[in-house]
C-alpha cells in the first residue's frame, strides 16, 4: 500500500512538474536579434516577410518574442559594433540581413549565438559554412545567388539592350561579395561583347559624383546595379538618377523596378524573409543551425519596365519580353 502510494506521490509530482514546464515555455520572451545594413524608415521587403513569417509562426513582437533591431543607416563600418550590442544582450537568435557585410559583423561577434541569413552570395566560397547540405558552425540560412546569376542578368541586359558595350556595375565599397559577382560578370562579358567599369560608392551622397562620372568619364551606356541594401533604400533616387543620364539599369530586386530601374532578375527577397523565420523557429525550438541545410531560391523573377524603357528612349525586343515575369507598363 505504502509502495502504491509512493508511486501516485512520484507521478503527481512528474505531472506537475511538466505542467510547469509548459507553463514557462509559453510564458519565455524569447530574444531576436536582427542585423541590417540599411536605413531603419526604409522599406525592406526582407524584413517585411521576416515579420510576416514569424506572425505566421505564432510569434509576436513584444508578447513571446522581442525584436531587436539594428540598423547601419546606409553605411558598413558601424555593422560590428551592432553585432556585438547584439551580443551582449544575449540574443536566442542573429538575423544577419541584408547579406556579406552583416553576416561577417555577426560571424566575428560570435561564434555561440546561432546566426540565420536570409540572403548572402555563395557562402561556401565566402567561408560561412561548409557546404550548404552541412553547415557547421553557428551559421545556416538562404542565399539569393547563385554563381551564374550575374552573368544571366549581364545577358538579359544586352539582350534587352544590344546596343550596350560599356556598362558601367554599380557597387559599395567594403562588400566583399561582389568581387565574386564582378569576377563571374568578368568570365561572360567578352562573349557577350561588353566591356565593364567598376565603380563603387560608400554612402547615398556618392550617387551625383558616381553617376556623373559613369555617364561622363566612362561613357557607360548600360548600367549593373551589384546587390546591397544601400541601393534597395535609394531604389528612387537611383531611378531619378539613371533616367536623368538615360542610362538602361538593371538590377537583382523587382522592387528597384518598381521604383523606375529598367529591369531586374533575382530571387524574391519579401519571400527569402518570409523563409528565413521558420529557421528561427526551428532554431528557438531546439534545432541546431549545424543541421538546417542552407537553401537556395526557388524563384528567380525578371521584371521589365516599359514606362522607363519609354523614358530613355529603350525599345526592348518582344523575345525578351515575352520573357518576363511581371512587365510595368
Amino acid at each position: 500500500m505504502k509502495k502504491k502510494f509512493a508511486l501516485v506521490i512520484v507521478a503527481a509530482i512528474i505531472l506537475a512538474s511538466s505542467h510547469l514546464a509548459h507553463a514557462q515555455d509559453a510564458k519565455k520572451l524569447f530574444q531576436l536579434g536582427v542585423l541590417y545594413p540599411g536605413l531603419s524608415g526604409a522599406s525592406a521587403p526582407m524584413l517585411d516577410g521576416l515579420r510576416q513569417g514569424l506572425r505566421e509562426l505564432g510569434y509576436t513582437d513584444g508578447k513571446n518574442i522581442l525584436i531587436n533591431y539594428r540598423f547601419a543607416e546606409g553605411r558598413l563600418d558601424p555593422l560590428p559594433d551592432l553585432a556585438a550590442e547584439l551580443v551582449r544582450l544575449k540574443v536566442d537568435v542573429i538575423v544577419a540581413a541584408g547579406g556579406t557585410p552583416a553576416i561577417l559583423a555577426a560571424k566575428k561577434a560570435t561564434t555561440t549565438i546561432p546566426i540565420v541569413f536570409p540572403v548572402v552570395n555563395d557562402p561556401v566560397a565566402q567561408g560561412f559554412v561548409d557546404s550548404l547540405a552541412r553547415p557547421g558552425g553557428n551559421l545556416t540560412g538562404f542565399t539569393n545567388r547563385t554563381p551564374e546569376l550575374g552573368g544571366k542578368m549581364l545577358e538579359l541586359l544586352k539582350e534587352a539592350v544590344p546596343r550596350a558595350k560599356q556598362v558601367a556595375v554599380l557597387g559599395q565599397v567594403g562588400n566583399p561579395s561582389q568581387a565574386f559577382d564582378l569576377k563571374n560578370l568578368q568570365v561572360v562579358a567578352p562573349a557577350l561583347g561588353v566591356q565593364l567599369h567598376h565603380i563603387e560608392v560608400r554612402s547615398s551622397d556618392d550617387f551625383d559624383s558616381a553617376f556623373s562620372k559613369i555617364a561622363g568619364t566612362v561613357r557607360a551606356n548600360a548600367l549593373y546595379l551589384q546587390a546591397t541594401a544601400l541601393f534597395l533604400d535609394n531604389g528612387k533616387r537611383i531611378a531619378e538618377l539613371a533616367t536623368k543620364h538615360r542610362l538602361p539599369a538593371m538590377s537583382f530586386a523587382r522592387e528597384l523596378t518598381e521604383a523606375g530601374i529598367l529591369a531586374s532578375y533575382g530571387a524574391d527577397r519579401f519571400d527569402l524573409g518570409r523563409r528565413t523565420a521558420t529557421y528561427v523557429d526551428k532554431i528557438l525550438k531546439g534545432a541546431k543551425p549545424s543541421e538546417l541545410p542552407v537553401q537556395q531560391p526557388m524563384k528567380f523573377e525578371f521584371v521589365v519596365n516599359l514606362k522607363t524603357a519609354k523614358q530613355i528612349g529603350v525599345t526592348i525586343p518582344p523575345n525578351v519580353l515575352v520573357r518576363a515575369d511581371k512587365v510595368i507598363r
